[in-house]
């Protein structure tokens, strides 16, 4: 039941993200929607949505990951040193 929950919130920002590309595509290939002003608008909304998304997603994967720890805790800068 938990793995159907997780899928499920990883599944509305995809959508939201997929929307978010086919709003750029169509404002760059002349399809406008007449709920946006102008297809700029559209592109910029497009963008905003596909940013969202995405960063949700990634937050989500390296929030289980180091949840997990599977991801290095060691030396984070390694120019600190003088390396």
């Amino acid at each position: 039941m938990i793995r159907i929950i997780a899928i499920i919130i990883l599944f509305i920002p995809g959508v939201i993200a997929a929307i978010g590309i086919k709003l750029m595509r169509d404002s760059l290939f002349t399809s406008f929607y007449p709920m946006f002003l102008h297809s700029s608008v559209q592109f910029i909304v497009g963008l905003i949505l596909f940013l969202a998304g995405l960063a949700f997603i990634g937050g989500f994967i390296v929030h289980r990951d180091r949840k997990q720890q599977k991801t290095k805790q060691g030396r984070r800068n390694c120019y600190a040193d003088g390396e």
